[in-house]
């Protein structure tokens, strides 16, 4: 059954208009942009530039909204809530598989990967050891 349109796990193309849906860096949320390459088998990446000048990769396509997506969700409808459940729930099951043993749940980079709390630690615990 082909997907809809507005399905938020729904592919883009390469030329799609494109907007950012929450802050990246260098890239306000609500920034227009046009996809530039899509890549990946598996996981679909997206290469975009930006209207502010920014060209900003390896994006995954819950950090994109379509300009009809967009509309919706400034007209106030939910249009990602279900997606967003689902991210939650994917997230907490990479923290899981990689062993987040107590300390939190982790960071979400802008690519939507969840780095677990106990390697965000690990990693602080050594930037201090070799600033003393």
């Amino acid at each position: 059954m082909a997907k809809r349109a507005t399905d938020p796990n729904s592919q883009l193309r390469k030329g799609a208009k494109v907007v950012a849906r929450s802050d990246l860096r260098d890239v306000p949320e609500g920034t227009a942009g046009r996809v530039i390459l899509v890549n990946g088998m598996t996981w679909i990446r997206y290469w975009v530039r930006f209207d502010n000048g920014v060209y900003a990769g390896t994006l995954d396509r819950n950090v994109l909204a379509t300009a009809d997506e967009w509309k919706r969700h400034l007209a106030g409808e939910d249009v990602w809530g279900e997606q967003q459940a689902t991210a939650t729930k994917n997230g907490e099951a990479a923290a899981d598989a990689a062993g987040d043993a107590g300390g939190g749940e982790g960071k979400a980079t802008p690519s939507g990967t969840v780095v677990p709390q106990k390697l965000l630690d690990r990693s602080a615990a050594a930037r201090a050891r070799l600033a003393a």
